[in-house]
């Protein structure tokens, strides 16, 4: 490797780095797999989170902005994936990372796919829409994860197990933010959903219309529609369960620290989804988080699990 480039370490060191600031149950998770793994974990986190900066412009998964730009997060994919030192670490860790292990280029193209959904104001009609989504930003990760892992792609069955854990964890995230969303103008309750509740507030609305916050917190209170919320937070807890469940059923045939790693990171975001249709209205009111504590009570358990 030329002095002018960055050294294999650096690059994961950012990686480690990212992963660390970005998402404290990845980052727990990731630390019990074997080293090799989990390094190429990291590079994978580090691209994936610089990717979804790029298109919701945001810094770290802070408050979203205009965001938008996949055709910067299209160019820098193709040009480390062609070979080239783009000098973005996390495209420069894509770039290593495609070399060792072999990613299906299609994995990416999906991934990459669902950022575009976003930037187009997209929201799904049906629940098998949202699926399709949940695949796109995060199933299509799980897929990729599990080739980190040293599935085959050509394993479809394990290949599957993998996609829903990814969804599992996205129905997961979508429960938990959907006030937030809905503040930043996305919604991602499917539509037919919302129509057989009859549910005002979820009117499609652009990001950047100005005080769609001030709208959106008082409709629900203005149209007694609060206490319908949880009827919809408690099916998408229900689904990521039942995703959960799949996805389980393919970690017994991973090696054992990735087993264990995939086991604690299943039971971590699946205790968001839980405590979501636990609150009911009050997970409104306060963003869903996991404790240090209860985060290292999963690895205990995912520990006696896995063996």
């Amino acid at each position: 490797m030329s002095s002018s480039h960055p050294t294999r370490n650096a690059i994961v060191a950012t990686g480690r780095e990212t992963i660390a600031r970005g998402s404290k149950s990845f980052n727990l998770a990731s630390k019990l797999f074997d080293r090799r793994t989990r390094e190429r974990a990291w590079l994978l986190y580090a691209w994936c989170r610089a990717c979804d900066d790029l298109a919701d412009g945001q810094v770290m998964g802070g408050a979203l902005g205009k965001g938008g730009d996949v055709a910067a997060i299209r160019d820098l994919t193709d040009r480390a994936l062609a070979g080239e030192w783009v000098g973005e670490a996390s495209f420069d860790g894509l770039r290593l990372l495609c070399a060792e292990v072999p990613i299906p280029r299609a994995l990416i193209e999906d991934h990459i796919a669902g950022f575009a959904l976003d930037a187009e104001g997209w929201r799904p009609q049906t629940e098998a829409e949202l699926i399709r989504y949940c695949h796109h930003v995060a199933g299509a990760v799980g897929e990729m994860m599990a080739v980190v892992m040293g599935v085959a792609p050509e394993d479809t069955d394990m290949m599957k197990r993998a996609d829903d854990l990814g969804i599992a964890f996205q129905l997961a995230n979508i429960a938990r933010d959907v006030r937030e969303d809905a503040e930043g103008g996305r919604c991602y309750l499917p539509e037919e959903w919302i129509e057989e509740l009859q549910l005002r507030s979820f009117r499609a609305k652009s990001r950047n219309e100005p005080d769609v916050q001030h709208r959106f917190s008082t409709s629900l209170e203005a149209n007694g529609e609060k206490e319908k919320v949880p009827l919809l937070t408690r099916r998408l807890a229900d689904l990521a369960g039942q995703y959960e469940a799949s996805a389980r059923i393919g970690a017994r045939r991973l090696p054992f620290r990735s087993r264990w790693a995939v086991l604690a990171a299943a039971g971590i975001y699946g205790d968001i989804a839980r405590e979501v249709a636990r609150r009911g209205e009050g997970a409104l009111d306060r963003r869903v988080v996991t404790s240090r504590a209860a985060k290292v009570g999963w690895v205990f358990r995912a520990l006696a699990q896995a063996l």
